[in-house]
């Protein structure tokens, strides 16, 4: 099949474009970079031309609320509107486990807006929501840093690691859509502090991390549900230990 994979040149992108070709079918991979913008429509019905399957793994460049919101409905708008046109039967989207317990994020009000506007299609599709990537726990480290102390929420998570969410991907690209949502995530829940603890221990960082149940993430309070998938998730095979034992280039 012609697979054309929106935001291929990214994290999730560039693995998945991978695992596409191996198994034998022409991946496209289609972002600004390569000529193919969904925000200003830019090379799309050129890309989508005899595809098959769409993967939307997209993400915007600025999480700034009205950016990140402007960027997600126009984006998908344009993107849904070519695929009607070039006859596409599956459009796979990448959201996140979640998404309608966060909308007082702004970020996340804007990935319920995509999911709305692939709801109203007449474009088949499917949902993939996913839990937090393994190579996040850098940038929460960052952005939850006072001095050298790391102040978290002990709230669970169940991350995985990039290459499985783009296996996952790869699976339901080649599976019919259901019109409706799935969920992927780690193998095993641990808390958001613990999660980042192990990582700064791996990487030899020397910040420390404080467990506070009051920490926010992102700007967003957290419980055990918060990020976390509900009964019936696909659940990717590599564990947080074993990701961190790779080189780090190898990750």
């Amino acid at each position: 099949m012609k697979i054309a994979v929106i935001g291929g040149s990214g994290l999730i992108g560039t693995k998945l474009v991978k695992k596409l070709r191996e198994r034998g079918h022409e991946a496209v991979s289609a972002s600004p970079s390569q000529g193919v913008n969904a925000l200003t429509g830019e090379g799309l019905a050129q890309a989508l031309a005899g595809a098959q399957v769409v993967v939307d793994v997209a993400n915007s460049p600025s999480f700034e609320d009205a950016a990140v919101l402007n960027f997600f409905e126009t984006s998908g708008r344009n993107l849904l509107a070519a695929e009607q046109a070039a006859g596409v039967g599956h459009h796979v989207a990448l959201s996140v486990v979640g998404t309608e317990r966060l909308l007082e994020s702004g970020y996340f009000r804007a990935k319920m807006a995509q999911e709305n506007l692939i709801k109203a299609s007449p474009v088949p599709y499917t949902i993939v929501r996913a839990t937090q990537f393994f190579e996040f726990a850098g940038s929460i480290a960052h952005t939850s840093t006072e001095g050298e102390a790391v102040r978290l929420s002990p709230a669970l998570v169940q991350p995985m690691a990039a290459e499985d969410v783009a296996e996952a991907l790869s699976e339901v690209a080649l599976e019919a859509p259901i019109n409706g949502m799935l969920e992927i995530a780690g193998p095993a829940p641990l808390g958001l502090d613990k999660f980042v603890g192990q990582f700064l221990s791996a990487t030899g960082d020397a910040r420390k991390v404080v467990t506070d149940p009051a920490a926010l993430y992102f700007g967003l309070a957290l419980n055990d549900q918060s990020l976390t998938p509900g009964k019936s998730p696909r659940l990717g095979k590599t564990t947080f230990a074993d990701w961190l034992s790779r080189p780090k280039e190898a990750r």
